[in-house]
């Protein structure tokens, strides 16, 4: 391994003291023309490279400009739009950004967490992972007073939060679907510890009791990735009564309820209707093309770093909780149900009556 290039090392090749290296490295002393050239060259021949970390705790008081950022960003598209999202409003503010992933694991979060306090980061933005107290990575950053604030999953008012109305996203796609004559609506949520599922579950909940609607065998979690979305699918339209439309809880979900429907040689939304909560670019492009509940993944985004901004600043000042409300964005996977009487209608009922027999492409 080659050894690190140091500031001594560039003092011997200039012939000069390591002040001076430092004095033209930070530009802190003015240094001879002649003087600087040699440092110059001398910093081009070995290569060396500053230190800016260790620059910035000198001259600005502790500061780094450099954020944390731990989601589990591989595991939930959505988490990539607030990403690109946080990273060009973090650029814009001058600051850098470590991303870590936290793949939805509370105990590799508070590593996560524990590793960006030594690279003493300004600040940290977080989705946790988990839903119920004891939250060990919030009562790590609050002993050590790290400035942070919580996206997406609003679980801890004493920190300061931002995120989408989970609630109102669930009752915007329900009362869609009702209006489109749909009664044995199902849900195939998320991961069943995250506080986005659970908010989302219970808001479908309220719906369906409102609506005087049946909800037994109709939520299924746990389907985080596109195979459990697909499996669970599958065991819905197997069911004895399956539904007529399916509410997808996140992206991957999306996924693998549509993939079911094919399985089992159904049309959408002929056959049978599918809404989701998160936009992407190609839900659009789908055919048909998908209604989804958006969520305003800038302003987010935007108000998630204006609070941390403010912890940074003014670590005393209360916290605050932004929650933004979701856009329906109607599209064509809504049709509704065939009256029972009709050709069209005998025709869903049969095909939902040979499920079972179709569907040897759910094994997956």
């Amino acid at each position: 391994m080659t050894a690190l290039v140091t500031m001594s090392d560039v003092a011997r090749r200039a012939n000069v003291a390591v002040s001076t290296v430092s004095h033209v490295v930070n530009n802190t002393r003015h240094v001879q023309p002649e003087t600087r050239a040699a440092v110059e060259a001398a910093i081009a021949e070995t290569g060396y490279v500053p230190n800016s970390l260790a620059r910035q705790l000198a001259r600005g008081g502790g500061q780094t400009n450099t954020i944390g950022v731990a989601l589990a960003a591989v595991s939930n598209p959505y988490f990539i739009d607030l990403v690109g999202a946080i990273v060009r409003g973090l650029s814009a503010r001058g600051k850098m950004v470590f991303l870590a992933d936290t793949a939805e694991d509370p105990a590799r979060e508070i590593e996560i967490i524990r590793s960006f306090h030594r690279r003493r980061v300004d600040g940290i933005l977080l989705a946790p992972a988990g839903v119920c107290a004891p939250w060990p990575t919030l009562e790590y950053l609050a002993r050590n007073n790290m400035p942070s604030v919580l996206v997406d999953r609003l679980i801890a008012p004493a920190f300061s939060q931002a995120g989408c109305d989970n609630a109102l996203g669930i009752t915007l796609l329900y009362d869609h679907l009702r209006r489109r004559g749909h009664e044995r609506i199902a849900l195939v949520a998320g991961q069943p510890l995250i506080a986005s599922t659970t908010q989302r579950v219970a808001a479908f909940r309220t719906c369906a009791q409102a609506a005087a609607a049946p909800v037994a065998g109709l939520i299924v979690t746990g389907t985080s990735d596109v195979a459990a979305a697909r499996r669970a699918t599958c065991a819905l339209l197997a069911a004895p009564k399956p539904p007529s439309a399916i509410m997808a809880g996140n992206n991957h979900a999306m996924i693998g309820v549509m993939q079911a429907i094919r399985d089992y040689g159904l049309s959408v939304p002929e056959q049978m209707a599918v809404v989701g909560f998160d936009d992407f670019e190609w839900a659009d492009c789908f055919q048909p093309r998908l209604t989804v509940v958006r969520q305003p993944v800038e302003a987010i985004a935007e108000a998630a770093l204006t609070l941390l901004d403010q912890a940074m600043e003014t670590p005393a000042a209360p916290p605050q909780t932004r929650v933004f409300a979701p856009e329906l964005v109607i599209r064509d996977s809504c049709g509704a149900p065939m009256k029972p009487s009709s050709p069209e209608g005998a025709r869903v009922r049969q095909a939902h009556s040979g499920l079972v027999a179709s569907s040897q492409d759910c094994s997956v």
